[in-house]
């Protein structure tokens, strides 16, 4: 029961770090996000486990986060609230061509992440040439193009 105590714990302190570092944190893992990643991979290994390094005991903490992480799953798709706060709504950037500062500044989105996004979907160079940019749940960036969003224009 420790064990499923210990790793329902760490899951939830876990998540609940990641949903105040914002969704940027997990989009596009630099390589210092990756080296953070393992290193909090060791940090949990240490609390999830114990003292008590047996397979079974293994077992048991894997078997609990998957349980959590579908259980989390199931609430969210019941409860529209409890699956903002997990995971967020997707938030408007640009807005016809013109930067939401405070949205970005909140975001932690500067100009040139959004203009690589218009660049790497649609092959667009200005802002003016971007109907809606579009900070996704998942943190990655969406973009809608103007309609004469030609390279001409």
């Amino acid at each position: 029961m420790d064990s499923v105590l210990r790793a329902a714990a760490v899951y939830l302190i876990l998540l609940i770090i990641l949903r105040i570092a914002g969704k940027r944190t997990l989009a596009q893992v630099t390589v210092f996000d990756f080296i953070l990643l393992l290193i909090i991979g060791e940090a949990t290994q240490q609390a999830l486990l114990g003292e008590d390094f047996s397979i079974i005991n293994a077992a048991i903490v894997i078997g609990t986060l998957v349980l959590l992480d579908i259980g989390l799953s199931v609430l969210k798709q019941r409860s529209e609230a409890l699956d903002r706060v997990i995971d967020d709504s997707p938030v408007v950037i640009v807005d016809h061509g013109k930067l939401l500062r405070d949205r970005m500044d909140r975001s932690r989105i500067d100009e040139q992440e959004i203009l690589v996004a218009a660049r790497e979907l649609h092959g667009l160079e200005r802002l003016e040439q971007i109907k809606f940019a579009v900070l996704e749940r998942s943190g990655g960036i969406s973009i809608v193009p103007a309609e004469s969003s030609g390279k001409d224009s």
